[in-house]
């Protein structure tokens, strides 16, 4: 089997040291970022040793405008082969930031400088894209994760405050199931890398309106999110606006999903933002949100289920000054194979694991559906790279409008996504669980 480390090696080394000349050579970049060792001390006197970009857990937020280019210079000073993905932007294979796609890795000690025009507005993301495998330090394991805001054009929204969280989990291990299989556990759970209490609190006036911009950055764990004696008003799925906006409780987050929230601060006093459930926020899993003028210990207030639809976001009427288009159905089967005592599972799409899945060829202009049969114990939360898709069923629950570029597809369910193949080249599609990516699930579509 081909490692993913060296897929694409020659062609990207070659590539990277043209980059890293063509760095040295052009003008200021208009961010530069260093991936490299940090120490991240994420409760008192508790240091996790990761690598990260700019020595910090989360990287710089990036502000960017849609349509205006930008250039970044990103220097790797780790001691591998390193690569930055730029989760949610519409961009071509060999800056998108995946090597199966062809984006050239940054060799050690090397640099490289990326420029391009970011497109769709919103709230996006970069990360690393590299395998970790049973080392529960590297990858998306690590500190690799960062902010990237795509200023819209159109319509960029008014309110008093924003704030940028990121969720990550921390300090893994490879735990044995009933099954025999091997599942990361963490020691950590942190937002903005920090656990519950540590660092400063979100502070927040009473009548404001303030935004809650959130990524799950963790390697492989969802995370549920509840503001004790607030609601959310989900307003963008994945950076994208959703038809229609609705107040919830609690916020649902699997790996790589993005949520945008309006939260009126209508009740001062200090507040635990956190995870649901109890386990996970006893491990550091929370922020305070602290009213002015207003101190003492936060308060949390447990609610007693656990609950989240896409679908209640969907739009609630067809649009009758459209024509459907119709689309050609590509069927997507998720199945796993038990390899053995003390391994993680072999993961499959259609009876292959990547590197052997097909590559499926899309006609540019094509309308396409996606068609996800999970027949695993395991929930998938799948990502394409380089397009933006529409819900269009859940378990058998039809829906319409609601845009995304990751979805959790449940055990033993199905889904369906439509998609519009504007994207020439090759375009990576995987589950965005790192030990399930690590072992295969993965294919790619080529725009032709």
């Amino acid at each position: 089997m081909i490692d993913r480390r060296h897929f694409l090696k020659l062609s990207g080394m070659a590539t990277a040291e043209l980059l890293s000349r063509q760095a040295t050579a052009l003008a200021s970049p208009d961010y530069s970022l260093t991936i490299g060792s940090a120490s991240i001390e994420i409760a008192p006197r508790r240091f996790i040793k990761t690598t990260a970009y700019n020595r910090q857990a989360p990287g710089p937020l990036l502000r960017m405008k849609e349509g205006v280019p930008v250039t970044i210079d990103v220097s790797n000073q780790s001691s591998d082969d390193e690569i930055v993905h730029w989760h949610g932007l519409f961009l071509p294979p060999e800056i998108d930031g995946a090597m199966e796609e062809g984006t050239p890795h940054i060799p050690a000690g090397k640099s490289a400088r990326y420029t391009f025009t970011p497109e769709p507005g919103g709230f996006r993301w970069y990360h690393t894209h590299t395998s970790a495998k049973n080392n529960l330090k590297k990858a998306l394991y690590s500190g690799q994760y960062g902010f990237l805001w795509i200023e819209p054009r159109e319509n960029p929204g008014r309110y008093d405050q924003e704030f940028f969280l990121a969720l990550h989990d921390w300090d893994g291990s490879l735990v044995g199931s009933d099954d025999g299989s091997m599942n990361p556990v963490y020691n950590y759970s942190t937002i903005n890398g920090k656990t519950l209490g540590f660092g400063e609190p979100l502070r927040v006036r009473q009548g404001q309106r303030v935004v809650l911009h959130i990524v799950n950055t963790s390697a492989t764990e969802p995370h549920w999110l509840a503001l004790a004696g607030h609601q959310f008003k989900v307003m963008a799925l994945d950076g994208n606006p959703v038809p229609s906006p609705r107040t919830v409780s609690m916020l649902h987050l699997s790996p790589a999903e993005r949520v945008s929230v309006e939260v009126e601060m209508n009740n001062p006093g200090v507040w635990v933002l956190g995870e649901v459930r109890k386990h996970v926020q006893a491990i550091g899993m929370g922020i305070v949100v602290e009213y002015a003028d207003r101190s003492g210990k936060p308060a949390w207030q447990q609610p007693q289920m656990l609950r989240w639809d896409y679908l209640v976001f969907g739009a609630t009427a067809p649009d009758e000054s459209s024509r459907e288009i119709k689309a050609e159905v590509i069927p997507l089967t998720f199945t796993s194979k038990f390899i053995g005592h003390g391994a993680m599972d072999r993961w499959m799409i259609n009876g292959r694991s990547f590197p052997d899945t097909e590559t499926i060829s899309l006609r540019l202009g094509q309308r396409y559906r996606l068609a996800f049969k999970n027949k695993s114990m395991d929930d998938h939360p799948v990502h394409l790279h380089r397009h933006t898709f529409e819900l269009r069923s859940m378990a058998g629950r039809a829906t319409r409008g609601i845009m995304k570029d990751t979805v959790l597809v449940k055990a033993g369910t199905e889904a369906e996504v439509e998609f519009t193949a504007n994207m020439p080249g090759l375009s990576l599609f995987h589950c965005h669980q790192q030990d399930h990516m690590d072992m295969g699930f993965m294919m790619l579509f080529r725009g032709l």
